[in-house]
């Protein structure tokens, strides 16, 4: 009986170590499978396959678009600059409009015509030639502000190129104020010859 007892004993012992090993690797494995999915956070999902198209996410194309508004308003804001500065044109104009001045006027015309010739129409073209600077700043900065309404339906437009091209069409309103002011004589006028 001994022996009966220690064979029973061993074959329970036996079928206990194989349900211990095969728990070792269902609880191996699925630690296994749990540590994967702890480590990586996130598990990946299904596909079924099809590949996924190659078209440009949105954020790129509204980056394409803003390169565009966002160039257009530096130069609006650079524009306004030179109308309120003076550009080289504007010299170049003035300057030769003041020899044509000195051109047409004959040595025994009167003080007022000579000034008038001489400085006023080159004081005048300077005042056109901002004022054009200033209209074209004007313009190119409201067409960047309006661009967003006649674009892509919910494309936004970034802040800074919101605040550049505003600055543009402030710069562009001033310039083109004091070109006119200067133009008709109300700022900074000829002096009275008489």
């Amino acid at each position: 009986m001994g022996t009966k007892t220690e064979t029973g004993k061993a074959a329970k012992a036996e079928d206990n170590s194989e349900d211990n090993s095969a728990d070792r690797r269902g609880t191996g494995a699925g630690a296994a499978v749990d540590a994967d999915v702890t480590d990586s956070g996130t598990t990946e999902p299904e596909t079924g396959g099809e590949p996924e198209p190659d078209t440009p996410s949105e954020p790129e194309a509204q980056d394409a678009h803003g390169v565009g508004q966002g160039a257009a308003a530096i130069v609006s804001v650079g524009l306004g600059v030179v109308s309120l500065t003076g550009s080289w044109l504007g010299t170049v104009a003035a300057a030769r409009e003041t020899l044509v001045g000195q051109l047409e006027t004959a040595a025994n015309s009167t003080v007022a015509t000579q000034v008038k010739e001489i400085y006023g129409d080159a004081w005048q073209t300077s005042a056109l030639w901002g004022g054009l600077f200033a209209l074209t700043a004007l313009v190119i900065g409201v067409v960047v502000l309006a661009r967003p309404a006649f674009g892509t339906p919910g494309a936004g437009q970034a802040p800074w190129i919101k605040s550049v091209a505003w600055g543009g069409v402030a710069l562009g309103v001033i310039g083109l104020l004091l070109a006119v002011l200067k133009y008709t004589n109300v700022l900074l006028g000829l002096p009275a010859t008489g």
